[in-house]
């Protein structure tokens, strides 16, 4: 509909004259049922440009106007000149008997056909299992990438990893101090602060290392298959241990947490192929990277930074930056449309440093969306839990799922805009009450299911050639309205990269379905009327369960 009364606009306007090539009207939903169902402020948009008031353009353009009155029932001006459109009741029973028709594909549109998208996501070093800390980034890339899917994107998800560096060195020490430990019993201990709780562990243990049972395990089980043999050696041998088995257990917890991802993207690559140093070589040929005190610094001063930025440290290791402007660059190169990154608040000053690199080397930087969202509080009892990943206090993600399930983890996760600081409280996520979100949305289904059944079961049937003409008590034709918001809910949730707009929709979905239920029978109407409502109610389990399912949550049918 917004796209049909669009073109119809955008033809009175052609008429008109003066508008601006490409203007595009906005719309909005009236919150006001009496507003009617569907409004624009075109006309102030256009304001300036045709110098006119807003009112006047709107009144001009409601004249001009050629609308289907099979579709629109009416158009009107009303305030300072936005224009109020109300469906007809023929477009609503026509609407709804489409969404039963599509079933469990309503809701899919093309907006993306024909374009491709990546999404980067989770891309948590093989240092440890995923904490809390990592869960948000996973379940907001994942549902984006399931928003992208759902409007017709063909899409990818990737996880983008380092095996080298830094923090894999101290890992292979922890687990090598952890074996000598078990190895050699003459190993000495020394005692250490872990989080505020002192810490007793192998005399070689690393400053900073990594203080999870995680590490003592992977070395007993190295233990248990080599004895002491590795006693002496390099360090490989734990460093490659540690990676095979936190990778694993990664994997098995975003696949419990319904991700599966499309391909895996090392860091490491970018050196073999000597793509790094390629664009080193590449800024300092636009006078754009420079050398200083030892170290190569990239001119971002002529992007707007106050300072220039160091991309190779003196010792000759590079930053982050550098293999970061690398990678995008690679992935603009495999030809997608779209590039999503999922970052946390922390990327928020250094990320536009990689999106000046990929703009200097003459890439199309504005295909690239980076996502940042806050960070999460665990809170139970009214207090934070603390986490600490190296220390060894952290909450695992498998943890919390075994203590809240899959799909409360899930949609806590959705339920607040990326942007906003997110408290996870654990005692509202085991509540199995009205008050818990998600449960308020899986019992909407399954109580829908069980009208259905209950029904069927005292002779009423949901015919498929119901008279959908019948549904036109208030409660009735609200409840189907909502349901046609749908396809642009998601629509715009995908742009926006904002999911909680779809968790936000589907409790007025299931607000609405209540309100319907509480005015309309089904059971102990006339078999016409009784059908038409079942046809709704059938409509209305669709959305639900097409909604949860872009949130990658179940639909139970019995609770």
């Amino acid at each position: 509909m917004r796209e049909y009364i669009a073109n119809r606009i955008l033809t009175a306007l052609e008429e008109m004259g003066g508008v601006p090539e490409g203007f595009a009207p906005d719309f909005q939903q009236p919150a006001n049922p009496e507003h009617g169902d569907l409004a624009t402020n075109a006309a102030m948009q256009l304001s300036r440009a045709l110098r006119r008031a807003p009112r006047q353009i709107a009144e001009e353009l409601v004249r001009r106007l050629v609308l289907d009155p099979r579709r629109v029932a009416s158009a009107e001006v009303a305030g300072p000149g936005f224009i109020n459109f109300r469906f007809s009741d023929r477009y609503v029973s026509e609407a709804l008997r489409d969404i039963l028709e599509q079933g469990d594909r309503y809701g899919r549109t093309a907006t993306g056909a024909g374009r491709r998208a990546i999404v980067e996501f989770v891309s948590a070093n093989p240092t440890g299992p995923l904490t809390v800390g990592h869960g948000r980034n996973a379940v907001l890339g994942d549902t984006i990438a399931n928003l992208y899917d759902w409007t017709g994107w063909d899409t990818t998800r990737e996880y983008y990893f380092n095996d080298a560096g830094r923090q894999m060195r101290i890992l292979a020490q922890s687990v090598e101090a952890r074996y000598r430990a078990l190895a050699d019993p003459s190993h000495g201990t020394k005692t250490i602060d872990g989080a505020g709780e002192p810490v007793v562990v192998p005399e070689s243990f690393p400053e900073d290392g990594y203080l999870g049972d995680y590490i003592a395990t992977i070395a007993g089980e190295l233990f248990e298959r080599h004895g002491t043999t590795l006693l002496g050696g390099d360090v490989q041998p734990f460093k490659e241990a540690a990676e095979t088995a936190i990778f694993a257990e990664i994997k098995a917890t975003l696949v419990r947490l319904g991700i599966r991802m499309d391909t895996y993207f090392n860091e490491r690559t970018l050196y073999e192929s000597g793509e790094i140093w390629r664009i080193v070589d590449a800024l300092k040929a636009r006078d754009l990277a420079y050398e200083k005190d030892g170290a190569v610094w990239f001119r971002t001063t002529a992007y707007g930074k106050e300072t220039d930025t160091v991309l190779v440290k003196s010792t000759g290791e590079p930053t982050y930056r550098l293999p970061d402007i690398g990678y995008h660059v690679e992935k603009l190169g495999r030809g997608f449309d779209r590039v999503v990154d999922i970052f946390g608040a922390d990327h928020i000053a250094t990320f536009p440093d990689v999106l000046s690199g990929v703009k200097a080397l003459g890439h199309d930087a504005d295909r690239i969306q980076v996502i940042i969202y806050q960070f999460v509080t665990l809170v139970r009892g009214g207090e934070p839990v603390k986490m600490s990943t190296r220390k060894a206090t952290y909450v695992t993600l498998d943890e919390l799922m075994d203590e809240v399930s899959e799909d409360v983890t899930r949609f806590f996760f959705l339920m607040r805009s990326p942007n906003t600081h997110l408290e996870f409280d654990l005692d509202l996520a085991k509540e199995a009450s009205e008050k818990n979100p998600v449960f308020y949305l899986q019992y909407a289904h399954a109580r829908i299911c069980s009208i259905l059944r209950k029904a069927e079961e005292v002779g009423f049937a949901a015919a498929t050639d119901a008279d959908l003409g019948l549904l036109t008590h208030e409660t009735e034709t609200a409840l189907v309205k909502t349901l046609l918001s749908f396809p642009d809910v998601l629509d715009r949730a995908a742009e926006a990269h904002e999911p909680h707009r779809v968790a936000t929709y589907l409790r007025e979905v299931a607000v609405a379905f209540t309100q319907f239920y509480g005015a309309c029978r089904i059971i102990g109407e006339a078999a016409p009327v009784a059908a038409a409502r079942m046809r709704l109610a059938v409509a209305t389990r669709h959305v639900l369960r097409n909604g949860l399912s872009v949130l990658g949550i179940g639909a139970p049918e019995r609770m």
